[in-house]
């Protein structure tokens, strides 16, 4: 399970960190995105990140099956899964076992010939949120980010658009 846990604050650098290692790396440019045009500014930021990969990039959508976007992808190919925090969100909006899920994604982790990036926001370094589903969110994210970061290669932090290698 050769991939690489990129974890930061909202808009740290952790994307532009993860399309550089990726694009120095070589090969088929995947990006598997968890986003959702669910409004206007959404559609608005996706067409942004759409335009600053270049058309090097084919993207493929995973709001919610990702493990099956990750076991789509072959040998020589390489990819950016941006975000993870995204994805609990869409699976929390869904009524979904997040654990379940997150059982899958390692899975098709293992099984993976693709070389990978995978980003997502480090939420537990505020205070604790004021809501039962914010509370759930962040737990499920840092229960997420603990048991990928076991696995993992490598885990970086971002912050200011710094790295800092953690493993």
């Amino acid at each position: 399970m050769a991939f690489t846990l990129i974890l930061g604050g909202a808009r740290s650098g952790k994307t532009t960190y993860a399309l550089t290692e990726a694009e120095a790396a070589g090969g088929s440019l995947v990006m598997i995105a968890t986003a959702e045009a669910m409004d206007a500014e959404m559609s608005e930021r996706i067409a942004r990140h759409q335009a600053e990969r270049g058309d090097g990039w084919r993207t493929v959508e995973a709001p919610v099956d990702l493990a099956a976007a990750i076991t789509a992808l072959k040998s020589g190919d390489t990819a950016v899964v941006d975000c993870l925090t995204l994805w609990v969100t869409n699976l929390l909006m869904r009524d979904m076992t997040v654990s379940d899920q997150a059982d899958g994604l390692i899975a098709a982790l293992a099984a993976c010939p693709a070389r990978l990036w995978l980003i997502s926001n480090e939420v537990g370094l505020g205070i604790v949120p004021g809501n039962a589903l914010a509370r759930r969110f962040r737990d499920e994210a840092g229960r997420l980010h603990q048991r990928l970061a076991a696995r993992a290669e490598r885990v970086v932090m971002v912050v200011a658009g710094l790295p800092l290698t953690l493993k």
